[in-house]
C-alpha cells in the first residue's frame, strides 16, 4: 500500500516510525502523532533514514495542516483507535489535493456470527485499555466507502497472528 510514495507524505500516527521504510531518504513526512512519549523515537527514527521530519502533536481529527496541501495521506491501525473515523476521513479528504490519496491498513470487525467476532466483542474492553483505545469491531469499510471520496480501493485479508482478535484486516487505497 505504501509503495511508491511522493517526496512529502502526511503520516497521521505514525507511532515511532514502523511506516518510515517506504518513505524515500530525503522526503518529508508531516508526521500527525498526538502521543508525546513517541516522539523522540519517532525523531531518531527519521534522522537514520535521512527523512526530514515535520512533527506535529495534534489529532488525526484536526491536523492543523492546510486545505488541499497533501499529495499522499497514510495510516496504520489508526482509524480502529480515534473516537470518531468519520471526523477523520473527513479532515483527509480536506487536506488532500485533487488527484491525491489515502493510503491505509487497518484491523476490523470479523463477519458476525465467527468464532472471531465472538473472541472480539469478549475481548473488547481489556483490549482497548491495551491498545490504546483501539477496537476491532468496526466495519471501517463502510465508513470509508461513505467518506466521499472519488473511489476507495479495499481488499480485505486475514493476518496469519496469535492476536486472533487482531487478524482481519483492510488495506486499500482512497482517491480524492
Amino acid at each position: 500500500m505504501f509503495a511508491d510514495l511522493p517526496r512529502d507524505v502526511v503520516e497521521l500516527g505514525p507511532g515511532v516510525g514502523a511506516n518510515l521504510r517506504y518513505v524515500r531518504a530525503g522526503s518529508t513526512l508531516v508526521a500527525v502523532e498526538p502521543n508525546r512519549p513517541m516522539h523522540r523515537r519517532l525523531r531518531a527514527a527519521a534522522e537514520r533514514r535521512g527523512v526530514r521530519l515535520d512533527l506535529r502533536d495534534s489529532t488525526a481529527e484536526r491536523t492543523g495542516l492546510p486545505d488541499r496541501s497533501a499529495d499522499a495521506v497514510i495510516s496504520s491501525l489508526v482509524l480502529c483507535t480515534v473516537s470518531d473515523p468519520a471526523a477523520v476521513l473527513q479532515e483527509i479528504r480536506r487536506i488532500l489535493r485533487p488527484g491525491g490519496t489515502y493510503r491505509f491498513v487497518e484491523h476490523v470487525a470479523a463477519p458476525g456470527g465467527t468464532v472471531t467476532r465472538g473472541l472480539q466483542r469478549a475481548l473488547r474492553r481489556p483490549w482497548a485499555w491495551t491498545f490504546e483505545g483501539c477496537s476491532c469491531e468496526r466495519d471501517l469499510t463502510t465508513v470509508l466507502r461513505a467518506a466521499g471520496f472519488s473511489r476507495v480501493d479495499v481488499e480485505a485479508y486475514r493476518l496469519h497472528s496469535p492476536f486472533i482478535t487482531f487478524n482481519t484486516q483492510i488495506a486499500g487505497i482512497a482517491y480524492s
